[in-house]
Order: structure tokens, then C-alpha cells, then sequence
């Protein structure tokens, strides 16, 4: 049942130049066969079940599509440069069987194997390691020298527990050939270590440092023009030389501000720690080398602690005593205590600084204005700028256009071009631009709105790319609660409700809908608020858009309400700032690495305090550092100086102090963490503002009334006139002199805090993203960057001190998705601690949500997760969060009753895409009682779209097992017609897809979507 297939090693004059190989256990090579992947799986399955299958028409479809389906899983990673071992093609036909539910026959191709590496292991001779030649960039052709192969694998497991050397460098070994490349033979010790990640999380540090030999390799050859290597050891005394070198190169290359180069570089040189570049772990430093640092015609020359003092000098430009500044940054960065935005870690320090993560623009009612729109969207997202776009002033679809006497088409083909605008500004090179559509729910097309995402109907009027959200008065939400109507306006009939919120909206909104009646107003149009918010559900059920946003909650609570009104949030729902025609509010972001400032006896208060003032003044800095794309964001970002800082690493920092997220201790470690921040950072932007001064709009904001975010939440409580409204308004710090010092001293920054989704960031850091609930224990990680094995080291930790931790726990973690939930020897309270996302309550992300947002003057990005969806549970979860208070929640991440829904997606590259295949337990809807008042639970049911062509149901929908409510309900889609082949493996999460429609549920981290990166 062995397999042989090949790679691709320089080409011979016998071997086509593009044509793929492999290399046998021998070393010899040969092309590749997908014949021969055919028969292995043949003979597997006769192994199982018997001679006559091969007159199986059954077995010989599913060798068919296997055969393809490992074909090109092995093509599309076979570049010029690499090479696949024999294992490597085994590895894969081996991956696809446990995806097919073909447990058995992979079983017997798994022992097979073992049975075949003990007999080759046995009768082997030793390896002729003399006979190997490696192939350098220039040509050059030298023996390998395995004495230096050795004292780098050596260097790399220095100082980690529980690994060895010996098993990287058998591995290595075995995927070595007669005239390997340089970067293959570096390929090759990183893909031994990586492979040995699951059995023991240290592994990644060694995959890491054998990355940054590689690394090391590129930017010193690069540097000195000829090819160089160093050792960890030689570079450590080489870094203050290399540092000078390369930043003469970048600024050379018009790379790197030639301002950096006025720095005291003695200084400077002097403050770097070599040594930080082992902290890493692999998806870490892959990430940054993918994407991060700077680098010549895909030669990178920069190395971690200069890509982190490049960022921390270009903060610190224009500083007095800037060298200082730069120091005390790079020691935070550096140290993985905090870390910038993304935008700032590409463009710190360069020619083109553009450092702010959100952009957010109003769109008026004109095309000058629609027009300006798009472009401002693709020069704001051409250097890494993400967008949230207001749409709602665009009048609605057949309203009159008193220029040309005709009729509007609607709001939503002005939305189709700015989608494909998102999709050709690519963000640098770095990443695709994205933005976010929002539109208030009272809009005419509110309805064509929701179905935008939709794979089927028109697809002029479809936006596949770009982001959508619902912005949500409170007036709509009582009338879902009071089972009332709601009426649908033209924005140009009733222009002013769009700068209107809280009472004074809804009593303006009634006097429309008066108007209405009278005949007054031309377009509208009446439903039941029921039957809107269903359809909103359902569409959040089936494509994971609209998100939903709370219109009230975000201005009530603004400090800035006294000269606008917020319009929309951002492109990942953690920014409320105001937009008008005149301003394009700009946030500059960065986070808070939480675990580590914990210790297991709780929340390091001294150390944190230390992080947020200097991580306040990097923010601050970033504001007049900035290269703006348009005058809009400048005017806007100097007069207010918004910034946003959050934190990351929340669930690491429940392993840590022992405490599982599903508990009441959780949500008062998220109210006594983010109490300390806020207070934090809000001191410290008032001693910047005794140091520079207060941001030019302070008097008659909020905080010029001496009314902090915590105090905000009484108006809140207030205007929702004796709605249920269950929040937490105590304290444990004394906020009183903070207040006083506030109104009299004033604020550098209008906004101070946003709870970002760092996506990225948290992969720099190697923690958990944000405030995200763990998703599994043991998972294969996708993006940009490749695909990662993540193995939970705290888990790991735990288990090892309780004597559990073995190849048996491996492979049930392995079986099980990740989850201890099923493993019978697993301690309780170990279940508890490192439950998983699905198995997790959706109340309790919510409630620990609630607790935050009493101490944010802006908001955060909360994904919410929901285990078997029904139209009652997602009913449920979001009027939840209304009650609590949230001002925006993010993306729905579902998963389905059978939770099997894994396929193989047809008219693809075959890419399998995988999913968690084992039921979990299911996560209970938050209490009826606790989550609403008494009133009607709709279930969600789509009413037909303007456009759509029809849809099948094929699986259970939103509103399955709901109790009937008032009106029609359609059949819900759920997933595309074909039924594809269920398969289990590890759950590859760039592949996400819970609900088996397209877009339904965030596809987390996957690698073509950079939404919240």
C-alpha cells in the first residue's frame, strides 16, 4: 500500500522544468504518478474489505475522488522550490481517508506503514551522508555540512523541556537529496520540527528558531552581497553591526525614513536583546516573515528585533528625547507586552507611515459624493486601512430624483461597486482591502440589503466580498419585543432621522410615520417589526451578514455626542466615532497583552498600569506621526485624536489563574481587568494632555462634564425608559479624583479604548485572539502564512502535571476535535478550564462582554458562538445582548445540530475542506427569562428577495423545532443542493463552514478573507 509520488528538485536535462517529483526513501527521484496513489488506496480498501470489492463500483468513485483529492492538496504546495518526500504524499493520502469517515481503511494504511518504517528501519544502512551535494542561489554547488545542520537543530531545542535534537535531525535526514537547494535544506529542519508539534507544543519554538536560520541566512547574504550564515551564538554579537547595515539598505532602497539614521545609533544598538528572537513561536515568525518585514525582490534582510526597534524609532520620531522613547517602546513591543495594529507594524518607521488600522465615512446623497466615496475607499485601503462605510443617507430604490424626473435604483448597485472597489485595492500587496456596509433598519431597502450576501438572485445587486451590518435603533427592537409595525423610509423623505437617536429619534420616527398616513411622504413601506427581525436572523444564520449593531447604545454612551452623531461602527464593530461629510474618522489601535499580566494568584496591577501609559503615548504618537491618504482623515484624526486600545490573550489569561470562561468568576475577571485599563489609560491621556494639551473638541464633551464611560451608562439606563436593561454599574476603584482631574485637566484623545479582533497580533504574540473563548485544543491553523498545527500549551501543561499527556491523549484530542468533553480520563475541572468555543454557554461571552463595556468609551469586536442554531436560540442571544447593554457584536459563529457538515467542495482545486466532525455538547440558549421581557419569539423565515432565484433546505434551519408565531414562514435555506462527501480530520479552521452555506459563520482565519486581521 506504499505510495510513491514526487517533488520537484532542480531540473536535469532529462527533467522537464515543470514538472513535479519525488523523492524515494533512497534519495533517488522520480516523477510524479497519481496512478500510483490510486492503487495504495485500492489495496487499502481490498485490505478492509475483502477481493470482491475491487468490482466495486462504490470503491472505485471513492478512490477516484480521494486519488484528486490528494493530487491536488500535494500540487498546490509544490512550488519550484520545494520538494515533497515520499512520507509527505503518504501523510496526505493518510489525511484524506480520516476526512472521507474512512476510519477503518485508514487504520489499516496507518499500521501498514508503521509495520513497513520498522522493517525499512531494521535492514537500513546507514545513511552516505558524504554523497549529498546542496545547490546554493548563486549555483554553486558544495558538500553538506552536516556538523553545522547538527549545531543548528542543537542551538534551536536549547533551553526547551521535552525536546531533543535527534528526532529533527532523523527527519531532516529523511527528506534530504543529492543536490538539494539551500532553502530546501532550511525547508526541510523546520518541516521536521513542525511535524513533532502535536506530541509537544515546544516544538513550535524549535520550528521557529530553525525559520529564523533561515531568515538570518537571507538577511545577511543580502546585506554583505555574498552568501553568509551565522549561529544564534555569532549573531548575538553581530546584531548592533547588522542593525546599522540594514537600516543604511532600507533607507537606500527608499524603504525606511532616512530620518531614522539621525537616531544615536550607539544607544540604539546598544538596547537590543538578541535573545528575544527566540521567544517566537512558528506561527508567529512565519507570520511576520510572510507579511511584516521588510524585504528586496522577496529577499527579506530584516530581523525580528529590528523589525521591532524600526517600529518603536518611527513612534518615536518625534519625540524630545526620542532615542529614550524608542528604547522604552521596543521594550514593550519586543517583550510581547503590547503590540501595535497591523498598519502600524508595516508602516512604522517608513517612507509612507500610514499607521491607522479604521477608517469610517458618511455617504451623502449625491453622486459627487457616492463617487468620492469610492475613491477615498481605495486610498484610504491602499496602505492597510480598513473601511466602515455609512450608506444609509442614499435614498432607497424608487425614490424621485428631481435632476433627471426619473426614479432611484436603491442604495444597493452603488454597494456593488464599492465591494469590487475593496477587492482591486489590495492593501499594499499585504492584504486585501476590506470594508463594511452599514445601514440603518428604518432604509426602504433594508430588505434588499439583508439578502446581499446571498449566492443566488441577481448578481448585479450581490456583494460576495465586502461586509455588511444592521444598524439598529432601540425604537426597532421595542417594537420586535411589542409586536408592533415598522415603517420603512426614503432617507431623502426624512432626512433627519439619520442624525437622530435615541428619544428624539423615536419620537421623530413616529412623526413620519404620521406623515405617512397623511400622504405626505411618497416612499415607504409597513411590516411587521417581527417579521423583519427574523429575516434578519436568517440571513445572519445563512451568510453571516448583516452583523448587528446597536444604533443607541453607541451615541448615548459617545463623549463626542456634542458635535455628532456616530453613524456607523468599523469594519470589525469596535469603533463608534462620528462621521459627517467633512470628517473621515480615523482610530489608531493597539493591544494590551493580557497574560502577560497575570500571574496564577491574579491581575498584575503594577506592571499593567506600566504598559498602558506607554502604550497610551505610542497611540497618541501614531495621530501626528500619520501619512493621510485623504484631507478628510487628517482634519478629523488631528482635531479629535481618537485612539483605540484593547487587549488580547483573555482566555490564556483564565488558563493562567485557573478559572474556565463559563463561570461567574470569568465575567468579574473581565470587569476587574478592564476597570484597571480603562482607568489606566484614562489617567494617561490626561497626563498627555497636561504635557501637550487637551484634543481641540474637549469642551462640551462628556468627559468635560466629568462623566467617564462608567458613568455613560446611567444615560444609557435613562433613555431606555424603563426597558429591561440588566447592567453592572460597580466598581472596585476609586474613580473619583480621576473624574475631578478629567473635567479640569482635560483629555488628549477624544476616545481612548476599543477592543479590536487582532487576528494577527495575537499569532506575533502566540496567545488567544482578543477576548475570543479558545476554539479547540488541538487544531490545524490556516492563513496566509500556511497551515499550522496548534496544540493548547496550557492544556498540555496541565495534563503533563497530572501524568495524562501521551500519544493516546494525542490521538484522542485528535478524534474527539480538540475537545476533552468525551475523554473519560480527563479530570472535570480540567473539562471545565479548556472547554471549547461551541461548548461554552453563548450567555457567558455576553455577560463577560457587558461587564467590559460599562469601562469602554468606544466598543469591541464580539463574536458570538452557537452551538445546533434555532430561530429561538439566535431569538434569544441577540435581544440578550441588546438587554446587556452591548453597543455591536461581530460575527455569528455557528455550528450545525449534526455537526458534520465537512465536504469536499466540487469544481474547486479539490482543497478538503474541513470541519469539527464530532458532536459537542450543545451550548444552552441563554434563559428566556433572563434574556427578554415577555413578548413574541419570532422564528426566523426569509420573505422573498427582490431578486432571488430559488433555494433548497437541506439541512435544519434557524427556526427548526420553533414554536409557531404569528404569519407566514418560509422554508429557511441552509445549504447548496449537491451533498458532498462527509470527512474528519483535525479541524482546519481557515475552512470553517458550520452552516453549510456560503459565508454562514465566520470562516476564522481564512486565509482569503482579511477582515479582521
Amino acid at each position: 500500500m506504499s505510495v510513491e509520488t514526487g517533488t520537484r528538485p532542480p531540473a536535469t536535462a532529462d527533467q522537464a522544468p515543470n514538472t513535479v517529483h519525488v523523492i524515494r526513501r533512497d534519495g533517488s527521484v522520480s516523477p510524479f504518478d497519481a496512478g500510483k496513489i490510486s492503487v495504495a488506496l485500492t489495496k487499502a480498501f481490498l485490505a478492509v474489505e475483502g477481493g470482491d470489492a475491487a468490482a466495486s463500483s462504490r470503491v472505485h468513485h471513492v478512490v477516484a475522488e480521494l486519488t484528486g483529492q490528494v493530487e491536488a492538496a500535494l500540487l498546490r504546495h509544490a512550488g519550484p522550490e520545494t520538494a515533497l518526500h515520499i512520507e509527505q504524499i503518504q501523510d496526505q493520502v493518510e489525511l484524506a481517508l480520516m476526512r472521507g469517515e474512512h476510519h477503518k481503511v485508514a487504520r489499516a494504511y496507518v499500521l501498514y506503514r508503521e509495520e513497513r518504517t520498522k522493517a525499512r528501519e531494521a535492514a537500513a544502512p546507514a545513511p552516505a551522508e558524504a554523497a549529498i551535494t546542496v545547490k546554493g542561489a548563486d549555483g554553486t554547488v558544495r558538500p553538506l555540512d552536516w556538523a553545522r545542520v547538527a549545531h543548528v537543530v542543537g542551538e534551536a531545542v536549547a533551553g526547551l523541556e521535552d525536546v531533543s535534537a535527534e528526532p529533527v535531525l532523523a527527519e531532516a535526514k529523511r527528506n534530504l537529496y543529492d543536490g538539494i537547494s539551500t532553502d530546501e535544506l532550511a525547508l526541510a529542519q523546520i518541516m521536521a520540527a513542525r511535524v513533532l508539534v502535536e506530541q509537544e507544543p515546544n516544538y513550535s519554538y524549535v520550528s521557529a528558531r530553525l525559520l529564523l536560520d533561515k531568515l538570518r541566512g537571507e538577511a545577511l547574504s543580502h546585506l554583505a552581497g555574498t552568501p553568509r550564515l551565522a549561529s544564534q551564538d555569532e549573531m548575538a554579537r553581530e546584531y548592533p553591526a547588522y542593525f546599522r547595515a540594514y537600516l543604511r539598505r532600507a533607507v537606500e532602497l527608499e524603504l525606511v525614513d532616512g530620518e531614522l539614521l539621525g537616531f544615536d545609533l550607539d544607544r540604539i544598538t546598544a538596547a537590543l536583546h538578541p535573545e528575544r528572537d527566540l521567544d517566537f513561536g512558528f506561527l508567529g515568525l512565519q507570520t511576520l516573515y510572510d507579511r511584516y518585514f521588510q524585504h528586496h525582490n522577496g529577499v527579506r534582510f530584516e530581523l525580528p528585533q529590528a523589525f521591532f526597534m524600526r517600529v518603536a524609532m518611527g513612534l518615536a520620531i518625534r519625540e524630545d528625547d526620542r532615542e529614550s522613547r524608542a528604547i522604552e517602546f521596543y521594550e514593550l513591543l519586543s517583550t510581547f507586552h503590547f503590540m501595535a495594529s497591523t498598519p502600524t507594524l508595516f508602516n512604522s518607521g517608513t517612507t509612507r507611515a500610514q499607521l491607522s488600522s479604521c477608517f469610517l465615512t458618511t455617504v451623502d446623497d449625491d453622486l459627487d459624493s457616492i463617487f468620492q466615496a469610492y475613491k477615498n475607499n481605495a486610498l484610504l485601503a491602499k496602505y492597510s486601512g480598513g473601511l466602515g462605510n455609512d450608506w444609509t443617507p442614499v435614498r432607497g430604490l424608487g425614490a424621485h430624483i428631481k435632476g433627471t424626473n426619473g426614479q432611484s435604483q436603491g442604495v444597493v448597485p452603488f454597494l456593488k461597486i464599492a465591494n469590487d472597489t475593496a477587492v482591486a485595492v489590495n492593501q499594499g500587496g499585504k492584504r486585501k482591502g476590506a470594508a463594511c456596509a452599514y445601514l440603518e433598519t428604518w432604509h426602504v431597502d433594508i430588505e434588499e440589503f439583508l439578502d446581499l450576501r446571498k449566492n443566488t438572485g441577481d448578481d448585479r445587486r450581490r456583494t460576495h466580498d465586502m461586509n455588511t451590518a444592521n444598524w439598529v435603533p432601540d425604537e426597532f427592537l421595542r417594537r420586535v419585543e411589542a409586536d408592533a409595525q415598522w415603517t420603512l423610509f426614503s432617507p431623502n423623505e426624512t432626512p433627519d432621522l439619520h442624525d437622530l437617536f435615541g428619544t428624539a429619534f423615536a419620537e421623530r420616527y413616529r412623526e413620519y410615520e404620521a406623515a405617512a398616513e397623511r400622504g405626505e411622504i411618497k416612499v415607504f413601506r409597513r411590516v411587521r417589526a417581527v417579521e423583519l427581525w427574523r429575516r434578519m436572523l436568517t440571513m445572519l444564520f445563512e451568510t453571516g451578514h448583516p452583523w448587528i449593531t446597536f444604533k443607541d447604545p453607541c451615541n448615548l454612551r459617545s463623549p463626542q455626542q456634542h458635535i455628532g452623531v456616530v453613524h456607523s461602527s468599523n469594519l470589525c464593530t469596535e469603533i463608534t466615532l462620528n462621521t459627517n461629510s467633512e470628517e473621515v474618522a480615523v482610530c489608531n489601535l493597539g493591544s494590551v497583552n493580557l497574560l502577560k499580566h497575570v500571574t496564577p494568584s491574579g491581575l498584575d496591577t503594577a506592571r499593567l498600569e506600566q504598559t498602558v501609559r506607554t502604550a497610551v503615548r505610542m497611540l497618541d504618537n501614531v495621530i501626528d506621526i500619520n501619512f493621510y491618504t485623504i484631507p478628510e482623515a487628517r482634519r478629523s484624526n488631528l482635531r479629535h485624536r481618537p485612539i483605540g486600545l484593547g487587549l488580547m490573550g483573555f482566555q490564556d489569561a483564565l488558563f493562567e489563574i485557573g478559572v474556565p470562561l463559563s463561570s461567574d468568576a470569568a465575567v468579574r475577571f473581565a470587569d476587574e481587568s478592564m476597570e484597571h485599563i480603562s482607568y489606566y489609560a484614562i489617567s494617561a491621556s490626561t497626563d498627555l494632555a497636561q504635557e501637550r494639551g487637551r484634543y481641540q473638541s474637549f469642551e462640551g464633551s462628556l468627559w468635560s462634564r466629568g462623566i467617564l464611560p462608567i458613568d455613560s451608562m446611567q444615560l444609557l439606563i435613562d433613555a431606555r425608559q424603563g426597558d429591561a436593561l440588566d447592567v453592572d454599574t460597580s466598581s472596585t476603584l476609586d474613580w473619583a479624583p480621576l473624574r475631578e482631574r478629567v473635567r479640569t485637566v482635560g483629555m488628549r484623545n477624544s476616545n481612548v479604548m476599543a477592543i479590536a479582533p487582532t487576528a494577527t497580533i495575537s499569532n506575533i504574540c502566540g496567545v488567544g485572539q482578543s477576548i475570543e473563548p479558545l476554539f479547540q485544543n488541538l487544531y490545524v491553523k490556516s492563513n496566509m502564512s500556511g497551515d499550522f498545527t496548534v496544540v493548547n500549551p496550557h492544556l498540555v501543561r496541565s495534563l503533563k502535571a497530572r501524568g495524562l499527556w501521551d500519544e493516546v491523549m494525542v490521538s484522542d484530542l485528535k478524534y474527539f476535535d480538540g475537545s476533552l468533553g468525551q475523554i473519560d480520563r480527563v479530570p472535570d475541572d480540567l473539562k471545565a478550564l479548556y472547554a471549547t468555543a461551541f461548548e461554552i454557554e453563548s450567555k457567558w461571552l455576553v455577560d463577560a462582554g457587558s461587564r467590559r463595556q460599562k469601562w469602554i468609551d468606544q466598543a469591541q469586536s464580539l463574536n458570538l458562538y452557537i452551538d445546533a442554531p434555532s430561530g429561538r436560540k439566535l431569538d434569544e442571544l441577540y435581544r440578550y445582548a441588546w438587554h446587556k447593554g452591548l453597543k455591536t457584536t461581530y460575527y455569528l459563529r455557528a455550528r450545525s445540530a449534526t455537526h458534520v457538515e465537512k465536504s469536499t467542495l466540487r469544481g474547486t482545486d479539490g482543497k478538503l475542506n474541513a470541519v469539527s466532525a464530532t458532536p459537542a455538547a450543545t451550548a444552552p440558549a441563554a434563559s428566556p427569562a433572563a434574556a427578554r421581557p415577555a413578548g413574541p419569539v419570532p422564528s426566523p423565515s426569509p420573505a422573498p428577495s427582490p431578486s432571488a432565484g430559488p433555494v433548497s433546505a437541506a439541512s435544519p434551519s434557524p427556526s427548526a423545532g420553533l414554536a409557531p408565531s404569528p404569519g407566514p414562514a418560509a422554508a429557511v435555506p441552509a445549504t447548496p443542493p449537491a451533498a458532498q462527501p462527509e470527512s474528519k480530520e483535525l479541524p482546519k479552521v481557515d475552512d470553517v463552514d458550520f452552516v453549510a452555506t456560503e459565508g454562514a459563520a465566520c470562516r476564522i482565519d481564512d486565509p482569503d478573507c482579511e477582515a479582521c486581521q
